[in-house]
């Protein structure tokens, strides 16, 4: 990340359709819930003469021009002392000045790598892939190759339009590392800010596909709760009765099939939230089968019987992962104006574990072995 990359962000939106696997601090949230986090920090020292932060910045930054701050300010994107601020604020001694994006800031370069993409639709404005369950989406935090920005940066290695460090181009939302599923790259500036905005306006369609534990009294439902980080564990998120407390969450689910301690289910995102699908489900007593972080690798329902406890065991072997699947995104072409509907389907793995519970609810004595 260099100081080059400073531009235009205004409607980079979208903070993950089911989040964002890191789980990096941001330092701000922008009123429309946006979360921002730090790239560089500046500290006034205590001889500043009142200056216009564009100024101050410029003469602090090196190979960044006076308009690429400007438009950073006018995008949200220049903090001072924990607000946003414009080009003509004045500077004075002792304020604190970051400069934010909608991503954390990438530690290291990022290096090409040939990495395998299934890339399931692609033109000149965007790409549609189907990430696999076990890749990170942004390097950083122990995870600086193999990511998904990783093969990005090699897919797009001969096309001098993409920057892979630009963030007006790139992923619009985001997914864990260990879900699968679809995810939309933006390759101009004009389409992630259309894409952006079809996320922020809610007006794309997602659905997932997600493993529980338990049985639901009904076949349908929506779970509503806001969300945010877990107080006790950073590494969680966690769902808020109080309505001044994180940020407002909808989730619709419906029964897909039923295997007596195990359910699966189709969610329906209204909103795009930090681990949305893990918490919620959580929260009705329904944890995500083998989500480690949130308790679902341990049996929670079922027999005591030491088969039974074979069969799940070989279950989380089968899947070693939470399991949860992006399954389909619809969004409109920012170009052309079309309906684009996409489909995926559920991966090798997880297919494995519903093909044992299947076995083990029509034949319980005979799956358990």
């Amino acid at each position: 990340m260099t100081t080059e990359d400073i531009n235009d962000n205004d409607m980079d939106l979208a903070p993950g359709a089911e989040g964002d696997a890191e789980l990096a601090e941001p330092l701000y949230i922008t009123a429309d819930g946006k979360e921002m986090y730090e790239h560089f920090r500046f500290e006034a020292d205590k001889g500043q003469k009142m200056l216009r932060v564009d100024k101050f910045l410029v003469a602090r930054m090196e190979k960044t021009s006076r308009n690429r701050i400007q438009q950073a300010a006018d995008a949200d994107c220049i903090i001072v002392n924990g607000r946003p601020v414009k080009s003509s604020y004045k500077v004075k001694a002792g304020d604190v000045v970051s400069i934010v994006m909608d991503r954390p800031r990438y530690e290291l370069e990022i290096v090409p790598e040939d990495l395998p993409l299934d890339i399931v639709y692609e033109d000149d404005a965007l790409m549609v892939v189907n990430k696999p369950a076990g890749m990170v989406v942004h390097p950083g935090h122990g995870n600086y190759t193999g990511t998904l920005v990783n093969a990005l940066a090699w897919h797009f290695k001969d096309n001098p339009d993409y920057d892979v460090s630009d963030p007006r181009l790139g992923l619009v939302h985001r997914i864990d590392k260990d879900t699968s599923g679809l995810l939309v790259i933006a390759k101009t500036p004009e389409a992630k800010t259309h894409l952006g905005l079809q996320f922020f306006h809610k007006t794309t369609k997602r659905e997932y596909r997600a493993l529980v534990w338990g049985s639901f009294p009904e076949k349908t439902g929506t779970i509503t709760g806001n969300i945010a980080r877990n107080p006790r564990n950073k590494l969680q998120m966690a769902v808020f009765d109080d309505p001044n407390i994180g940020k407002h969450a909808v989730t619709h689910y419906e029964v897909m099939e039923e295997f007596g301690y195990v359910t699966l289910v189709k969610c329906v995102l209204e909103t795009g939230r930090t681990h949305q699908i893990r918490v919620h489900m959580l929260k009705e007593g329904h944890p995500l089968f083998n989500d480690a972080r949130y308790g679902g690798d341990r049996i929670l329902k079922g027999t005591t019987f030491s088969k039974y406890t074979r069969f799940v065991e070989n279950c989380f072997a089968a899947c070693p992962r939470q399991a949860l699947h992006a399954k389909t995104l619809g969004f409109i072409h920012p170009v052309t104006g079309e309906e684009m509907n996409f489909d995926s389907d559920i991966p090798a793995d997880m297919q494995e574990l519903l093909n044992r519970w299947r076995r083990y609810t029509a034949d319980p004595a005979k799956e358990a072995k």
